[in-house]
């Protein structure tokens, strides 16, 4: 029977050779957490290797992402789909042991961290996703929801800024099912961070209304398992473990100083530390002893049998909400959904009325909101103007979690990453609010969330000058272009009720990364639209207004511009100028069309163009090309009301009427 240490050192041996092998990476972290995260995989975590789906598994995330091999090391050993092969070729093209853990989940790589405190801000998600999903399913002797969140996070985690946001929150709500491993090892990059970071760690998190087990010893396995049980015993409040670490255990020379951290140990520093530890062995041999130690398949199996069985009998006693809970841990919208959602697009848009489209979002919210029962919201402070709130919202309190709204407070960051967290639980579809400008806070969290593909929706409103007497600190310039950089990611920008409704549907049908909508402060005009416009929205851009004849010029606008793009053609129809609006909300979508669809929207034959949107232009020259202009804005704004700033801007269908006019003069000559 192999030691303890023994199985801890297994983790160690692993990393310090695939690091050395890549002669790049991060020892010290896996090495120092060696002994914590054997007493928690093979004494506590729920998991089975054959299926890293199992929906009542415990969440596993290493918040540390550079301590990557600390994972994957988990993973191979206890019997996951990660062979040695991806362990020997660790940081290489075309494998799965990136230098930093990117999401996985069949392999059971939970979320992709790197970023530190992110992977935290996840977890806080993925704990409060548990707790919502229990109150809702769960019945006296059916406990069908029932799973731990386990964080290890290192220093820089807590220095980071989203650690404060993100637990701070926790506590709030109680999330007693989450427990962080705090490597309290006072090493970073740069050196001991006593010069640095002084904090009283544990007693921050105190004042959080977190409960703190201070000072364990994280290489005494009995003292880490005594954390772990006070910590499951605690189940009103989330759990911090401060463990008290050698960065790079083992290694004689170099333990205990930032030269583990972030580069491999050497040939001469490995050998002794082989020396160092007992580990006779050649790099990447773990003998069969310990793998036998470490296999956890058949005691996976027997727990996710056992859950099978519950579920079963829960079946059979609650028909109607076994079939709504597998459903939903699917990722199947309800029965009926499409035809349901077509509906109340079409009844949105037949109410007609010039509104606000962050107003008509909510209307959207009130529409989708009675058929999506998995849809859980909220809002980092601003509920009442980015309109989240919608008829049917319940909200979620400290310890009560049978609601669908959430209160995030002024986090706008930590909000973004837990609604990643919750959408990477699964069984739930997240979304949040605050202003377009406030984005910039949340950016490293959307560029995450696109990173892995989550489906998660912002509702991001005042979207321009025309929020107007706030001014430029709140105004948004380049936000819109900015967003629409990152790769995976749509962007939406409605101009009406209709536009916006169908908005919210393709965001609640998408599947494949993070959904942006930008919205209005200010009342927007509707427009009319038949049938086939009314299909066409979902593409991306579409032709709202046309001429008769051949376009003299075509005008691309977005949200509140296309109002103004319309009245300016109509102005120019008068005097014998034929031209065509094309409204343009989802650049993205519009891209994704075939050439066929984008051509018959912007014939290439119509050299004439102008593109209106209340931002920095870069987004529209792929589109204007040499012949065309785009008005936007290239400053930022002033404090003053919507409509003066519009019309100093040059943000009025006079003006786009002469743009065009000055556009198709100079093209006849």
């Amino acid at each position: 029977m192999p030691s303890r240490r023994d199985l801890a050192n297994a983790i160690r041996a692993l990393s310090m050779d695939a690091v050395q092998a890549a002669n790049s990476g991060h020892p010290g972290m896996p090495m120092g957490m060696a002994d914590i995260a054997e007493v928690l995989w093979n004494d506590y975590l729920r998991h089975n290797p054959a299926n890293p789906r199992w929906p009542d598994r415990d969440r596993f995330v290493v918040s540390n992402g550079h301590g990557s091999m600390l994972l994957y090391s988990l993973l191979h050993l206890t019997g996951y789909d990660l062979s040695l092969e991806e362990i020997r070729n660790f940081r290489q093209l075309g494998y799965r042991t990136a230098g930093h853990p990117e999401y996985e989940p069949d392999v059971g790589i939970e979320t992709t961290t790197g970023p530190l405190g992110q992977g935290l801000a996840n977890g806080v998600g993925m704990a409060l996703a548990e707790r919502i999903l229990a109150a809702r399913f769960n019945r006296p002797g059916y406990e069908v929801i029932d799973h731990y969140t386990w964080v290890f996070a290192g220093d820089g985690c807590m220095m980071e800024g989203i650690s404060h946001e993100a637990c701070s929150l926790a506590g709030t709500l109680g999330l007693g099912r989450l427990i962080v491993f705090y490597d309290d090892n006072g090493i970073s990059i740069d050196g001991e961070v006593e010069g640095w970071f002084t904090d009283d760690t544990a007693g921050r998190f105190e004042a959080y209304d977190w409960h703190v087990v201070r000072d364990v010893d994280g290489h005494d396995p009995d003292a880490v398992r005594d954390a772990i049980e006070e910590a499951r015993r605690e189940t009103r409040r989330p759990t911090l473990i401060v463990c008290k670490t050698i960065i790079g255990w083992g290694a004689p020379n170099k333990q205990g100083t930032e030269a583990t951290h972030g580069a491999a140990l050497g040939d001469d520093e490995v050998a002794l530390t082989r020396e160092n530890i007992g580990w006779h062995h050649p790099p990447f041999v773990v003998p069969d002893d310990l793998r036998e130690g470490w296999d956890a398949r058949e005691r996976g199996r027997e727990l996710e049998t056992g859950w099978q069985r519950l579920m079963g009998d829960y079946g059979g006693e609650y028909p109607e909400l076994h079939e709504e809970l597998i459903r939903r841990l699917d990722g199947r919208l309800p029965d009926g959904w499409a035809d349901a959602a077509e509906r109340a697009v079409e009844a949105l848009s037949k109410t007609g009325g010039d509104v606000a489209t962050r107003k008509a979002s909510e209307k959207a919210l009130d529409a989708f909101g009675p058929l999506l029962p998995e849809l859980v919201g909220g809002s980092a402070d601003l509920s009442g103007s980015n309109n989240t709130i919608w008829k049917g919202s319940r909200k979620i309190r400290g310890g009560e979690f049978d609601g669908n709204y959430l209160h995030f407070g002024v986090r706008e960051f930590g909000m973004t990453a837990a609604l990643s967290g919750m959408s990477l639980h699964g069984g739930l579809k997240p979304y949040g609010g605050t202003f377009l400008v406030f984005s910039d806070y949340a950016r490293s969290a959307i560029r995450m969330a696109a990173i892995m593909r989550r489906p998660i929706t912002l509702v991001l409103t005042h979207d321009s000058i025309g929020l107007g007497e706030d001014g430029p600190t709140h105004q948004p310039i380049e936000h819109l272009a900015s967003l629409r950089l990152i790769p995976d990611i749509r962007v939406w920008r409605p101009c009406d009720v209709t536009e916006t409704a169908v908005a919210w549907r393709e965001a609640v049908e998408n599947r494949d990364g993070p959904f942006v909508l930008a919205l209005s402060r200010q009342t927007l005009p509707f427009q009319a639209r038949d049938a086939n416009q009314m299909a066409a929205i979902r593409r991306g851009g579409y032709v709202l207004k046309d001429c008769e004849e051949e376009p003299a010029a075509i005008i691309i606008a977005t949200g509140s511009e296309v109002g103004i793009a319309v009245q300016a053609a109509a102005a120019l129809a008068k005097e014998g100028v034929a031209v065509r609006v094309v409204s343009m909300p989802c650049v993205e979508a519009f891209r994704a069309q075939d050439a066929a669809w984008q051509d018959a929207v912007l014939p290439p034959g119509v050299a004439v163009r102008l593109a209106v949107e209340a931002g920095v232009p870069d987004t529209w020259h792929p589109f204007t090309g040499p012949l065309g202009a785009i008005i936007g804005m290239t400053r930022f704004g002033e404090s003053a009301p919507g409509k003066v700033l519009f019309e100093h801007f040059g943000f009025t269908a006079a003006n786009v009427a002469e743009q065009v006019r000055r556009l198709v003069q100079g093209n006849r000559s």
